[in-house]
């Protein structure tokens, strides 16, 4: 247990006043330089675009290992975890009950996590691979190429990006519910600084989770706002531009704005759990319309030829696909890690109650077996209607470099293909929504050193600023801009991640000595 001295220091690090109750430093400096991009990004469009380029380049060649050892670290660390005494530590204390029924609680893991992500590379990614395989596979070995496609794709959405969420959250429950510190990412380093977490070290830590987080979601945003315009050029003919894109990304961020007024309960659990409903409706009418029993074959076997192969896609010496290690693998590493604080703080809001053994399995398998389900469904079905009928929508969609509207062209194959896309559509619009919403509450929390319970304005102010991030990524180069500034801000934070996986294992043995 941490002493009352020690967690009342925290709160004497606020400040109150205008409405506001916020970190006296945290606050203020992860604000300045929030405003300060998004103004020289806005004033100097093409020059920053072509300054995150370049910067994308030289990260992803020169801390590529980076960024693959850290996820690696993790993985392991939470799998081994899973098997040890500590799988039975209550997160809150032994009597302590969950907040939310199993199904609230996975509707809103899969709503924050993946679910902007997976709705636009569910089509994409798996077809792209195809069409190039990793691993020097010859595209014209297509038994070989669709299997590695596959398991390429199933590796970037499955293991290792739940495994960071689920560390961060497990690492935050712990020191929060447990050890009776603030839910903040600097109590995770009690371990090593003791009362000194309250200092600049603290505040060193917390300004890099916010960094990290803000700009992981604004990211997600702006590939959820290209994917839902698109959508809407596909179904009402609106062009799709810059312009359109972010008039879609002023409409949700009001739309978010009155979820946040609605709080966790009526908000995010609510849209969360009609997301999943519509999710499930879509994946229900994509199997019931296809070869259900080669859909389950296929998915147990791609999972086998997943495993087999994962040894060699997270390896990263001397390989010879660089352009899919770099812009795909890292990217997505960065991407997870840069989005890791913001999920991470989200499920341990949602996780107290919970043992470590159940959270790791609730939080890492159920999610890898959705996301498995759902490239199966779409990626491998997409690859499927072009070898088996000749369907060359989704195939020329993604050589002519729009990937936004794969998913569209995937759904012309089956019937009532306008009705199934709207529902695409509503699905990317209302993750859009969950994840600013859950976004804002996440980066207040850690904002107001760890309060769960701050003046509604703070979260507003959030959802505003992510919104104004996304304009001003869109405007000075989309995707690539959104992908440079993912790397950017989760390479400081991997160093971050490792210091904490040790601290977190000084902290749960020093309470499985105490049991």
């Amino acid at each position: 247990m941490i002493d009352k001295n020690l967690t009342s220091a925290s709160n004497q690090s606020n400040y109150r006043g205008y409405g506001l109750d916020v970190h006296r430093i945290v606050f203020p400096v992860i604000t300045t330089i929030i405003i300060l991009f998004i103004s020289i990004t806005l004033i100097f469009p093409e020059i920053a675009g072509n300054a995150f380029t370049e910067f994308r380049l030289w990260l992803t060649s020169r801390f590529d290992w980076v960024f693959i050892i850290t996820t690696n670290i993790l993985l392991l660390f939470c799998l081994i975890l899973t098997i040890t005494p500590a799988g039975k530590i209550k997160l809150g204390g032994q009597d302590s009950k969950p907040e939310f029924s199993r199904l609230s609680w996975f509707s809103m893991l899969f709503a924050a996590g993946l679910g902007i992500g997976l709705m636009f590379f569910g089509v994409y990614e798996p077809v792209n691979h195809f069409l190039s395989p990793p691993l020097g596979i010859n595209p014209e070995q297509i038994t070989s190429a669709r299997e590695m496609a596959m398991s390429a794709s199933i590796m970037h959405w499955t293991l290792h990006p739940w495994a960071l969420y689920s560390f961060v959250g497990l690492a935050l429950a712990f020191f929060s519910y447990n050890k009776k510190l603030p839910l903040s990412v600097r109590s995770v380093f009690f371990p090593f600084f003791k009362e000194k977490i309250w200092g600049w070290q603290g505040h060193v830590v917390d300004v890099l989770a916010l960094f990290a987080t803000i700009f992981g979601i604004a990211t997600s945003l702006g590939i959820g706002a290209e994917q839902s315009m698109a959508g809407i050029n596909y179904l009402f003919g609106f062009d799709l531009n810059s312009k359109n894109i972010i008039i879609v990304i002023i409409t949700i961020t009001l739309i978010a704005l009155f979820s946040v007024l609605r709080g966790l309960n009526a908000g995010i659990k609510r849209l969360s759990e009609i997301n999943i409903f519509l999710a499930i409706c879509l994946c229900l009418f994509i199997f019931l319309s296809s070869s259900a029993l080669e859909i389950i074959q296929n998915s147990l076997s791609y999972t086998v030829d997943f495993l087999w192969n994962l040894p060699a896609l997270i390896n990263w010496i001397d390989r010879s696909d660089s352009d899919f290690l770099h812009g795909w693998t890292v990217f997505y590493w960065a991407w997870w890690i840069s989005w890791s604080p913001f999920v991470g703080m989200f499920i341990a809001r949602v996780s107290r109650g919970r043992s470590i053994r159940e959270f790791l399995v609730g939080t890492i398998i159920f999610p890898s077996v959705i996301s498995i389900i759902w490239l199966t469904l779409f990626g491998d079905n997409a690859i499927n209607q072009f070898l088996s009928e000749g369907n060359r929508n989704v195939i020329d969609t993604i050589q002519n470099q729009s990937p936004e509207m794969s998913i569209y062209k995937f759904l012309e194959g089956f019937p009532f293909s306008e009705i199934t896309s709207l529902v695409a559509i509503t699905l990317i619009c209302i993750f859009f929504i969950t994840s600013m919403d859950s976004g804002a509450l996440v980066i207040d929390t850690i904002a107001s050193n760890g309060k769960t319970n701050t003046p509604v304005q703070q979260r507003i102010l959030w959802c505003l600023l992510i919104g104004l991030i996304a304009i001003a990524l869109t405007l000075s180069g989309g995707l690539g801009a959104l992908q440079s500034m993912a790397l950017a801000t989760a390479f400081p934070f991997c160093f971050i991640l490792l210091s904490m996986c040790l601290s977190t294992s000084i902290g749960i043995y020093q309470e499985i000595e105490q049991l």
